[in-house]
């Protein structure tokens, strides 16, 4: 078994994978301020937690879009175990051809959902990733990575609303029953999901377009589950997608 870690903006996702299951999936709030001790603690327990021992580790990768905390997450994990994360980045091999104007640039979470895609569902596919940020991710029927689309996620468009405006209030992000709202909380919540629903399908029509035929659509983040029932378009959630991945690229550059 690996520990397979995905670093957010939000949140820091733990998994327990290896080639026949994923054994464990556990979030830990991301936080600048916290020192690589406390981050070990955290992962500590989270091992506690599904009875797991560390020997039953094996080894570690981290897929990161937040570099300033790489190198204490990364201290976090040789603390307990003796060993660095790899990490997913420039010199890493992905088998995933890239046909972006800067292939370096593109977000590591995003590559991984791809590689993990690519092996699981037929392609074409689009990827969608709800988290702090909403990324769709294009690979074409010859599965390269193409490109994609990054927008503000759910819950940053809600928290703006609320943050922004005098007398709306911060709300629960529960699956409206109707989309027209009889009161402001149901308005407001009708207009973050429908309108986040509404969006996604469009875009995704959009991309059939451009590439000229259907596409799988994948969806993963903690925030899809919340969405992906409201969408017209045909989408499968895997929730475990981008820690197939990067069970996938640790395989991969194991020999590195």
């Amino acid at each position: 078994m690996i520990l397979a870690i995905d670093m957010g903006n939000s949140n820091i996702v733990l998994g327990g994978i290896d080639k026949e299951k994923t054994y464990f999936v556990e979030r830990i709030t991301t936080d600048h301020v916290k020192t690589g001790l406390e981050y070990a603690i955290n992962i500590k327990n989270v091992l506690e937690i599904h009875n797991i021992d560390k020997s039953e580790i094996e080894g570690a990768i981290m897929s990161s879009v937040v570099p300033p905390l790489n190198a204490t997450l990364s201290s976090a994990i040789k603390k307990i175990f003796g060993f660095r994360p790899k990490l997913v980045g420039s010199g890493m091999k992905t088998g995933l051809n890239i046909l972006m104007d800067n292939p370096k640039t593109v977000g590591s979470d995003m590559i991984v959902d791809a590689v993990a895609a690519i092996r699981d569902y037929p392609c074409p596919i689009i990827v969608i990733d709800m988290g702090t940020a909403t990324t769709l991710s294009v690979v074409d029927q010859a599965g390269n990575y193409i490109g994609g689309v990054i927008l503000p996620g759910l819950r940053v468009s809600l928290d703006s609303l609320s943050n922004k405006t005098a007398q709306l209030p911060s709300i629960s992000l529960d699956i409206p029953e109707k989309v027209i709202g009889k009161n402001t909380i149901d308005c407001m919540r009708s207009g973050i999901m429908y309108g986040n629903a509404g969006m996604i399908d469009g875009i995704i029509a959009r991309m059939e377009a451009e590439i000229g035929s259907p596409a799988t659509v994948v969806a993963t983040g903690g925030l899809s589950r919340f969405i992906v029932p409201l969408c017209k378009h045909p989408i499968t959630y895997d929730d475990e997608l981008l820690l197939k991945g990067l069970w996938i690229l640790y395989e991969k550059n194991l020999k590195n």
